[in-house]
């Protein structure tokens, strides 16, 4: 799986980037976040999907997945670049109020 990483302001900031975060990818996603919040301790995390155009169900698992596991660790994960179909499926899922999703970087690592 193709990621990104950089650190803003004490926020870990990765960016997927593959255009699908289905089957294929999100046991790959659910060990990466894994790692930074077990080894690397990350407590504040954004995920970009800027480039991710499909999510299916496997996908928005990994995202949860991310999601309990980081606010186990009294931190809190976030989303950026959210694209229709993407926020779409979140909507529909009743997810909104859970995976926070932002449209601007900024905005996002503000909120933290």
């Amino acid at each position: 799986m193709k990621m990104s990483e950089k650190v803003v302001d004490g926020v870990r900031v990765v960016r997927i980037e593959e255009p699908r975060l289905d089957t294929n990818c999100s046991s790959a996603l659910k060990a990466e976040l894994l790692r930074l919040v077990e080894n690397e301790g990350v407590v504040n995390l954004l995920l970009d999907l800027q480039s991710v155009d499909y999510i299916d169900s496997s996908g928005l698992g990994a995202l949860l997945f991310g999601h309990r596991h980081v606010k186990g660790h009294n931190g809190r994960m976030k989303l950026v670049h959210l694209n229709q179909k993407v926020r779409t499926l979140i909507t529909i899922a009743k997810l909104e109020e859970i995976l926070e999703g932002y449209d601007d970087e900024q905005e996002a690592l503000l909120s933290f």
